[in-house]
């Protein structure tokens, strides 16, 4: 049982004392960072230390609207934003300076020791490779790349003396490369030519046959490399982009045992979903915040709608099809979510839905993992025994590259360390959630 000596009065009133007591809530905050905790939905390059940012424009003469952090906190990577295409707006300047090796493999070391620093043990970063093809660099080298920063920063994290003593459970992690439903000539390197090279291949022909080129070249640099690329992604606008049209890129990722992550539900409703799982096999859907909202379905009924979204939900649920939450994200880019109270995700827990929270963009959302459990917590009341399920659920639905074996070993790790935490003399770690 977790926290065995607080009282009764304290496990039920413990949100209202939050409420109303900063210091509780800083302890709470503390408690949550020290807990292990994974990131399974963290974009490479949504995620960059600023000061990283600035220092690459600099150097490879990129042009920002200001070179200072406050200057680019007020102008692009805000709290809060007007629209979805604000939003993005950041992403042309932090994917203008991953263009080399060199600056991949810092930006991934960077990701990896920042999520240490706050407790997080596990992480799947995802990127589109095809955004930094350049004649001098391939996708087999971004992706190596990418994947020296993390093993650089996990080897210095596991050669610490609590975890190499087996005190504490170590780092790891997995690559996860994204697909583009869709794309322009202004995309990229890669993409300009890609589309100049298919000039009279219809476009939706054109991005298909992109995302197919990918998960190719994703399961040729794990298997030749031994590269720990756990996923396939796909990612874009999904409105006017079914997923059923990489039906062919998905079937690939499946017969070469790659698991699939699919950004569904995000911005359209159910439908996406359903083609999310059942015609690109996906084992995870990166945010299906619309998975509930009948009134995107598009039958003739209200009933009908609503019976599909039901049957959607159950099958989603019957297959513990995880859904990666981005709170924050969410709130940034719909409206309709201002209020967090307003989110879906109070009914993904009320239906037992497979859930995990995730960051989306460190940068851009301007949020961490511990941010966004804490969001979770205060707005939606959850339990003690649930918050610690869904922390180590982020683990066990993870894509972790070990044998079936050992990533049971290593979440027992996490249990066993995430237990001894709580039941620890440490007052910090008594506060009640």
């Amino acid at each position: 049982m977790i926290y065995p000596q607080l009282s009764n009065f304290l496990v039920d009133n413990w949100r209202c004392l939050l409420i109303n007591c900063p210091a509780m809530k800083a302890n709470l905050a503390n408690v949550i960072k020290k807990l292990p905790k994974t990131d399974l939905h963290v974009h490479l390059d949504g995620s960059l230390r600023i000061p990283t940012l600035i220092e690459l424009a600099k150097k490879y003469k990129i042009t920002l609207p200001s070179y200072t952090e406050e200057g680019l906190r007020k102008q692009v990577f805000k709290d809060k934003y007007e629209s979805l295409g604000e939003y993005l707006k950041g992403f042309a300047f932090t994917c203008a300076v991953m263009q080399t090796e060199e600056a991949l493999e810092r930006i991934a070391y960077e990701l990896a020791m920042d999520n240490f620093a706050e407790g997080v043990r596990y992480i799947e970063p995802r990127f589109a490779p095809q955004l930094h093809v350049s004649p001098n660099l391939s996708i087999e080298q971004i992706l190596s790349s990418v994947n020296k920063g993390l093993e650089r920063a996990a080897k210095e994290i596991n050669s610490k003396k609590e975890i190499k003593e087996g005190k504490e459970p170590p780092f790891a992690y997995g690559i996860i490369g994204s697909a583009l439903r869709m794309f322009r000539k202004n995309f990229s390197y890669y993409y300009k030519n890609f589309l100049e090279a298919h000039e009279y291949s219809p476009k939706e022909e054109a991005y298909s046959l992109a995302a197919m080129e990918l998960v190719r070249a994703m399961v040729k640099t794990r298997d030749e490399l031994g590269i720990p690329i756990v996923g396939f992604d796909l990612a874009g606008e999904e409105v006017g982009y079914p997923a059923e049209d990489y039906k062919k890129a998905a079937q690939f990722a499946h017969k070469n045992f790659m698991q699939k992550t699919i950004h569904a539900g995000e911005a359209y409703g159910p439908p996406s979903i359903f083609q999310a799982v059942t015609d690109l096999y996906a084992d995870r859907l990166g945010h299906g915040t619309y998975i509930f909202d009948s009134s995107m379905v598009g039958l003739p009924t209200k009933v009908e709608n609503e019976k599909y979204t039901r049957s959607l939900a159950k099958f989603v649920n019957d297959r513990r099809i995880t859904i990666e939450v981005c709170l924050t994200s969410n709130m940034q880019t719909t409206p309709r979510f201002r209020d967090l109270k307003d989110h879906p995700f109070k009914k993904m827990m009320e239906e037992r839905l497979s859930v995990t929270l995730c960051t989306d963009n460190r940068l851009v959302s301007n949020t961490t993992v511990t941010d966004e459990i804490l969001k979770a917590v205060e707005t939606f009341s959850i339990p003690v025994p649930k918050l610690k399920d869904m922390i180590i659920y982020g683990f066990k639905r993870s894509f972790y590259p070990g044998s079936y074996l050992e990533k049971r070993k290593y979440v027992r790790q996490i249990i066993d360390y995430c237990d001894k935490l709580i039941s620890s003399g440490d007052t910090h770690l008594r506060a009640p959630l």
